[in-house]
């Protein structure tokens, strides 16, 4: 029983051995993405906010802003939601967090009695709402992990067409903000119609705003800018996904490689107490065998031997002395 003991808890250790070997490399991986994707997600900050800036140049010069991108529509019958999720699991509270927050948001809007689009990116969110038969417009695969620009433009012009035509009164963004290596959260945000500054909201003017002459048109230049501040907006917000994605695999996997040293830890000293028993068992019955066998010869009884010329009686335990000499036989 020992022995069987034994061998199980070898082959556990073996295979909580070959885990952390993957777990260690899988961290090991997150670890180096997380900093490739931080810094795209800084690089692509200042052109995002140069388009801001000009839009609030554009807002504050007085053009007329009565774009369709900006209009708010005073019925709410259909909202849009784009929800960004990861293709791939092991990374820790990443999915679950992001999705319990956008089905919230849709159990909301389903509340005030209007309807909903679903704009899924990544395999998890598509499962998600799949498995929970929600209806979803367009889903988008293979680029959570590392997204690009093409990507944003695409998703940003199928998402703009769609408002534009009144297919959909308002978006909504669901994704996940990186703030640092140890805390990502979800955020929900509004992303059709477009407010990117008060100015532009209300029309008013701008406190100490350089002039500026816009060629040919503040019009022409605000209907240019805007689908492109659109698709900054959509690829900021991939690159703040996939940067969070990527450090919750890393705290994740780390946790998963030191929870594995310590299983190991732990079998290793079940395997060597079950040793110890298998030892203790095996010492215990060698004593015990050999105090049967002295007890054996210190109380045997004399055996007597019928013999076809006589009967005699033969004494189990006698030293070599007291053997009595045995008469030759007779004819």
């Amino acid at each position: 029983m020992a022995g069987a003991q034994e061998r199980v808890l070898r082959r556990r250790i073996s295979s909580v051995k070959t885990t952390k070997k993957i777990t260690r490399a899988m961290e090991l991986i997150a670890a180096s993405r997380v900093m490739r994707a931080q810094q795209r997600a800084r690089a692509s900050k200042p052109y995002a906010a140069q388009i801001t800036s000009v839009i609030e140049d554009l807002a504050a010069s007085g053009a007329n802003i009565d774009h369709p991108l900006l209009r708010q529509a005073t019925d709410v019958r259909r909202v849009a939601f784009i929800i960004l999720s990861s293709d791939r699991g092991l990374a820790g509270a990443y999915n679950s967090s992001v999705l319990r927050a956008a089905e919230r948001e849709v159990e909301a809007v389903r509340a005030e009695g209007a309807d909903y689009d679903l704009v899924l990116i990544g395999r998890k969110a598509e499962g998600y709402f799949r498995f929970r038969s929600y209806r979803i417009e367009k889903a988008y695969q293979g680029i959570s992990d590392k997204p690009s620009y093409d990507d944003a433009r695409e998703i940003g012009e199928y998402i703009a067409e769609r408002f534009i035509s009144g297919a959909v009164d308002r978006v909504v963004l669901v994704y996940t903000e990186f703030v640092s290596l140890g805390v990502q959260r979800p955020v929900v945000r509004n992303f059709l119609p477009l407010q990117t500054v008060e100015t532009i909201a209300t029309g008013g003017q701008a406190e100490n705003v350089a002039g500026y002459d816009f060629e040919p048109s503040p019009e022409a230049v605000l209907e240019a800018l805007l689908p492109r501040y659109i698709e900054a907006r959509l690829y900021s917000a991939l690159l703040e996904s996939a940067a969070a994605e990527h450090a919750s695999r890393q705290r994740a996997m780390k946790s998963a490689t030191d929870n594995a040293e310590e299983l190991i830890i732990r079998y290793g000293r079940q395997l060597n107490r079950a040793r110890q028993d298998s030892i203790t068992t095996e010492i215990m019955e060698i004593v015990g065998g050999a105090e049967g066998l002295k007890e054996d010869k210190g109380s045997g009884e004399d055996l007597l031997i019928d013999h076809p010329f006589g009967t005699h009686l033969f004494p189990q335990h006698l030293d070599k002395a007291d053997h009595p000499r045995t008469p030759p036989l007779s004819v």
